[in-house]
């Protein structure tokens, strides 16, 4: 399926200019709007569409239910809770301090790199890959414009390098042990309904099951562990023989190995 680039419903020199530059990186050809709906270009073209607003980009996949946009979303309310001296499970999981090095290899909207960025600091170094070219674009684009009133978020969002690129390949190019965590969060094998804020993640993106192969990389490139998120019920804790952190009345744990 290929992916055009159109404005807003009333164009001007500002989404023009976004359009443009968003065309730039991803190299999709941009569309004149011309008043159409977005449904309408997608069947006339028969291509996803990207939207240049002067808020936000915005992606319609064929066949998704709502646009998928950045936003921090449970992020933002994590913090707040570390802030007030409440663990989070990621960190309790990682077990990350400041200055600490944080590969995550699903990165999505980036969520719990966030909350890393926060933990490793100004000296620490938190890098998100994504698979998806668009995908990677609008969190690489969102966490660098997103507006909000918290400058303990702000700051933690412009921590984070987004990479696009697959996760084992890009392993591959690691030196051994370069990598304090080495994160995983492949797309649950099954949803978790009550998690409505990311079923326009599941609708696009690459969603890729963990692998031996992907295991074995990442294991090799982490210094001290690689974690994994998964839904309680997944296979993959004792397929790769994960110690798994038991999160009661919870529907996804953490898993990791540690060397």
């Amino acid at each position: 399926m290929t992916t055009i680039i159109t404005t807003a419903g009333r164009p001007d020199e500002t989404t023009y200019a976004l359009a443009k530059s968003a065309s730039d990186e991803l190299t999709y050809p941009v569309v004149e709007r011309k008043k159409r709906s977005i449904s309408g270009m997608q069947s006339e073209f028969d291509a996803d569409i990207l939207v240049a607003g002067k808020e936000r980009y915005e992606l319609f996949r064929i066949g998704m239910d709502q646009p998928f946009f950045f936003h921090p979303n449970s992020a933002a309310f994590r913090l707040k809770r570390i802030l007030k001296g409440e663990t989070d499970p990621l960190i309790d999981a990682s077990q990350l301090v400041g200055g600490d090095t944080f590969l995550d290899c699903t990165l999505g909207l980036a969520s719990d790199s966030i909350i890393a960025s926060y933990i490793i600091g100004e000296n620490g170094k938190c890098t998100g890959l994504e698979a998806d070219p668009s995908v990677a674009f609008l969190t690489k684009i969102g966490l660098g414009k997103f507006q909000t009133d918290s400058e303990t978020l702000k700051v933690a969002m412009k921590g984070i390098e987004v990479i696009h690129s697959e996760a084992i390949a890009f392993l591959r190019t690691q030196e051994d042990c370069s990598w304090d965590v080495v994160y995983i969060d492949p797309m649950f094998h099954a949803p978790i309904e009550e998690s409505s804020n990311f079923t326009p993640l599941r609708q696009v993106g690459v969603h890729t099951a963990l692998t031996e192969e992907w295991m074995k990389e990442a294991f090799r490139v982490c210094k001290r562990r690689v974690v994994v998120k998964e839904r309680y019920d997944s296979p993959v804790f004792e397929r790769f023989k994960l110690d798994r952190e038991i999160r009661p009345n919870t529907k996804f744990h953490f898993g990791h190995l540690s060397k």
